[in-house]
C-alpha cells in the first residue's frame, strides 16, 4: 500500500484519486485558517511555485480538530487561502486526522511515519508528511518546522 492508493475530495467537492500524483513528490499538510502557524501557507505556496515544475505537489487538508481553528466551509477556506496567501496548490475538503473518523490517508500517513516516541496522533495543525514519487512516506515534520526548512529534503527526492 502507498499514498497513491487513496482518494480524497477536493475543496470544490470533486473526488481526487491520489494515483494522479504518481511520479511526483508530495508534501501533505493538515492546515487551518486561524492558527498561529497559518502564515506557513506563504512558505508552502513558495515551495509549490519553486518546485511544482520539477515534480512537487503540495496538498493541503484543512482540519478543525485543533482548537477549532478551521471552522469555515470549504468555500470560505478556499477564499481565505487565495486572498490572504495566494494559495494555488491543491486544497482538499476538510478532514479529521485523528480519532475513529480520521481520513484513511491520514491513518496511513501516521502509521508509516509516527511522531515523537512513536506516537501516531497528529499533535497540531501544519504537521507535514513528505512522500516520494512511489507514494512511500519518507518523513514527518512537526508543525513548527517551517516549509522552507524542508526544501533540501524535497530537492533530494526530486533528484531521484
Amino acid at each position: 500500500m502507498t499514498a497513491h492508493d487513496f482518494q480524497a475530495t477536493s475543496l470544490d467537492g470533486q473526488p481526487v484519486d491520489l494515483a494522479a500524483y504518481r511520479g511526483k513528490v508530495m508534501l501533505i499538510v493538515n492546515t487551518a485558517s486561524a492558527c498561529g502557524f497559518t502564515p506557513q501557507y506563504k512558505g508552502l505556496e513558495e515551495l509549490h511555485r519553486r518546485y511544482a515544475g520539477q515534480g512537487l505537489a503540495v496538498l493541503g487538508f484543512p482540519c478543525n480538530q485543533f482548537g477549532k481553528q478551521e471552522p469555515g466551509t470549504e468555500a470560505e477556506i478556499g477564499a481565505f487561502c487565495e486572498k490572504n496567501y495566494g494559495v494555488s496548490f491543491p486544497m482538499f475538503a476538510k478532514v479529521e486526522v485523528n480519532g475513529a473518523d480520521a481520513h484513511p490517508l491520514y491513518k496511513y500517513l501516521k502509521g508509516e511515519a509516527p511522531g515523537v516516541l512513536g506516537t501516531e496522533g497528529i499533535k497540531w495543525n501544519f504537521t507535514k508528511f513528505l512522500v516520494d514519487k512511489d507514494g512511500k512516506v519518507v518523513k514527518r515534520y512537526a508543525p513548527q518546522t517551517k516549509p522552507e526548512e524542508i526544501s533540501g529534503d524535497i530537492e533530494k527526492l526530486l533528484a531521484q
